[in-house]
């Protein structure tokens, strides 16, 4: 059967690519989000996968580009529709949110096709995504330095709780946060309509970085094989799963010197970073309330008082 996503349009054994058409821009110009369609040439699950739904988180285009030129229909079981970009305006300018109403697009899910220009973008990829029955929405941390996660939105008394846990262990970046997300998040809202979620925060880095980038494209065959999309199925790996965050920020202006890496464990009362004066002179020293994993930092060493500075990962297991 022949399956369309806005322009593209695919037949059995076939890729096709074009664009999903939402709105004019300011000079009244049509403008599309792009778009593909991978058609297996056997019957199988739809998967749904997006990135750039935040405007400067460039990882999860780098992972589509990467998948979709070593995927082969001839040996795909099932669909995949993939949105490429979703924040359009905002990746035309390299910003985080939509500039045209100053809304970040993840927050407007299930959007509205009548609404803002985030809510229509928001429906439009959300009617496309409703169509699958298993979704990846790709993002990033953003300009703060994060490791690699898979983040379970839907909250631990959702019914589909244990599907979209599932999905993502199968996606294997090593780390997943299992923690109920802000209303408005796809991973959010597509599990209220059946549809197991999630969403994989691959790093953070100004524009993209290779390590989570191969990390994602990793992750996406991890799906496909275990969901029987290719062949080649293999046990997902144990994961190390947190569920919930505290976070620190700066007690006094000053440079930061952060004391554990990335993905460190630490204990309650060790020194997670120190704020100095220009000259190095030490000004306040801050610790950890519980033991955790030091999960996210700023990437800039300079802060204001009260400015954010990393976030622990409590409440560990082995998932």
């Amino acid at each position: 059967m022949t399956t369309t996503l806005g322009t593209a349009s695919a037949d059995p054994g076939e890729i096709d690519t074009g664009r999903l058409e939402v709105g004019e821009t300011r000079d009244g110009s049509p403008f599309g989000l792009p778009v593909a369609v991978v058609n297996g040439a056997k019957s199988g699950k739809t998967l749904y996968m997006q990135a750039v739904s935040d405007g400067d988180e460039l990882n999860g285009v780098g992972v589509v580009r990467r998948v979709v030129p070593q995927l082969d229909p001839a040996e795909l079981s099932g669909t995949i529709l993939i949105v490429g970009i979703v924040n359009y305006h905002a990746f035309q300018v390299a910003e985080h949110r939509n500039p045209i109403d100053d809304t970040k697009m993840n927050r407007a899910y299930p959007g509205n096709a009548a609404g803002t220009s985030s809510e229509r973008i928001a429906a439009a990829t959300f009617e496309a995504a409703t169509r699958a029955d298993l979704i990846l929405d790709l993002h990033q941390g953003s300009t703060s330095r994060m490791i690699d996660e898979v983040r379970v939105r839907c909250g631990t008394r959702h019914r589909l709780h244990g599907e979209c846990l599932e999905l993502a262990k199968v996606f294997g970046c090593g780390y997943i946060l299992d923690q109920k997300g802000p209303d408005g998040q796809l991973a959010r809202a597509a599990p209220d309509e059946g549809i197991p979620t999630v969403d994989p925060e691959l790093g953070g880095a100004v524009g993209w970085d290779e390590t989570s980038v191969r990390k994602g494209v990793e992750g996406v065959f991890n799906v496909l094989r275990y969901y029987d999309f290719l062949e080649g199925q293999r046990d997902p790996d144990p994961q190390t799963r947190a569920k919930g965050f505290e976070q620190f920020g700066a007690p006094a202006g000053g440079l930061v010197d952060l004391k554990p890496d990335l993905g460190d464990r630490v204990s309650a009362g060790e020194t997670l970073f120190t704020v100095t004066t220009p000259f190095g002179e030490p000004k306040q020293t801050v610790t950890a309330d519980s033991d955790g994993i030091l999960w996210r930092s700023r990437r800039l060493p300079q802060v204001a008082t009260g400015e954010y500075v990393c976030s622990v990962a409590t409440d560990i297991d082995e998932y």
